[in-house]
Order: C-alpha cells, then sequence, then structure tokens
C-alpha cells in the first residue's frame, strides 16, 4: 500500500484520488481426505446396483438333469440288490448240493474255520516212524514182548510221529507221561520224562524234541491203534520200523 502511495506522488496525483484494491488472496484449497473419499465410493458401490457387490442367489438346478441322475440312481441300487439276492442264492444251493465246492470254502474262510474238523482215518501202518532220540546219543534201545520200546539215557526225546499233544500227566518228581495223537485211530504214549516241551493241544513234530530224561529214569514209548496196544514194531540201530 505504502508503495503505491508513493508511486501516486511521483506522478503528483492527488493521494485522495487514488483508490487502493487489496487483492484477495483465495484461500488454499483443502485437500480432500482421501480416506473419507474411499469410505464414500464403497458405500456409493454397495447401495448401487453393482452385480460384484450383490448378494449371491442359490442356482436353479435344471429339473429334467435331476430327475435323470435320480433314476439312474435307483436303477443301481436295484442292480446291487438283484446282485445280492443272486449270490446268496448260489451259496444256498452249493452248501446243498456242492458243501465242499470252492465258494463254500472261501466263505468259510471269511467267517471263521469250520468247527467240524476233517476226520483223520490213517492207520498206523500209514505213518513212517522218526528216531526218538538223536543219532550222537548212545542208547541201547529195546522192545519187549508186549512191543514196549523202552531206554535209559540222558538226552531228548522226540515224537516218532507228527501230531497232537492230546494230554499231558505226572509230574517232576515222578515224571510226565504224554500222549501223542497221531490220527483218529492211531497214538503213542511216552512215559517216564523229567520235563515236558509242551501243553495240550499243541503241535508236535518229529525233529523237534518232545521232553528232556535226566537218565536216572527207564523212558518208555508204546504204540495204540483205537486203544489197542501194539505189537509190531522193530528196532535196528535206533531206526524204528513196522515188521
Amino acid at each position: 500500500m505504502n508503495e503505491e502511495l508513493e508511486y501516486a506522488e511521483m506522478l503528483e496525483i492527488p493521494v485522495e484520488t487514488v483508490t487502493v484494491r487489496r487483492k484477495e488472496r483465495k484461500k488454499k484449497e483443502r485437500e480432500p481426505d482421501l480416506q473419507q473419499q474411499l469410505v464414500e465410493e464403497v458405500n456409493e458401490k454397495l447401495e448401487s446396483e453393482d452385480p460384484s457387490y450383490a448378494e449371491s442367489t442359490p442356482i436353479a438346478r435344471n429339473a429334467a438333469y435331476e430327475g435323470k441322475k435320480n433314476k439312474t440312481a435307483r436303477r443301481v441300487i436295484v442292480g446291487e440288490f438283484i446282485a445280492v439276492c443272486a449270490l446268496c442264492a448260489a451259496i444256498f444251493l452249493t452248501n446243498i448240493f456242492l458243501p465242499n465246492s470252492a465258494i463254500n470254502t472261501f466263505v468259510r474262510g471269511l467267517f471263521g474255520n469250520d468247527s467240524t474238523e476233517q476226520a483223520d482215518t490213517r492207520t498206523y501202518s500209514e505213518f513212517t516212524l522218526s528216531p526218538v532220540v538223536n543219532d550222537t546219543v548212545e542208547a541201547e534201545l529195546a522192545v519187549s514182548e508186549t512191543g514196549v520200546l523202552s531206554f535209559t539215557s540222558q538226552c531228548s526225546v522226540y515224537s516218532p510221529c507228527a501230531g497232537k499233544l492230546s494230554s499231558v500227566n505226572g509230574n517232576a518228581e515222578t515224571g510226565y507221561t504224554v500222549e501223542v495223537r497221531h490220527s483218529d485211530h492211531f497214538s503213542s504214549i511216552i512215559s517216564g520224562l523229567d520235563h515236558v516241551y509242551g501243553a495240550e493241544g499243541d503241535e508236535i513234530r518229529s525233529n523237534i524234541p518232545l521232553g528232556w530224561s535226566d537218565g536216572e529214569g527207564e523212558i518208555r514209548v508204546m504204540f495204540y491203534e483205537d486203544g489197542t496196544l501194539l505189537n509190531c514194531l522193530t528196532v535196528n540201530e535206533n531206526t524204528l520200523a513196522w515188521s
């Protein structure tokens, strides 16, 4: 303002006639708040019918497709039912006419072993006898007039044939007596053992020791066929055979 008055005086212009106008400064526009602007834009989109912000609605399925699908499922269920009925009928018929067929054997294997064991009708003559003592043992084996095999030695004692241990009697003081059933008709009884390596129901093998003798008592081996003592045993250098 002072500069303008001085400039007027230099030009000899009356100061009273000079009109001084002030240039109003524009107020600095306030920069918009970016966060507020973003919120407003989002609100505008939510209020609009923009598909990207619209709520999801269930898609209507084709009724013909659903019907075809249900029909196929019913066919599968009916087919499975028919197959099961056919299998049951086949098992029933084979149980009557073919009890030992492959399918019956397979089904019995799935649901457990048959409660009835197959009969073993072998007789004593169908068995090959094994030594009752090891070859390295110096034991004198003898057969009595009644067919009883006996010997005295400190050694392991073996069963003359494979079978099942059907009974164990006695104790460590008086000695043990065991019975081995080789078939439904043939069995052997061994007495005088100081130790027994097994329990009733165990499977017995002829190459695995059945018991032990300390050599102080006599070991006796007897063979029976249907409860009758057999008298047809021969011994040749610890080798047993039927006469």
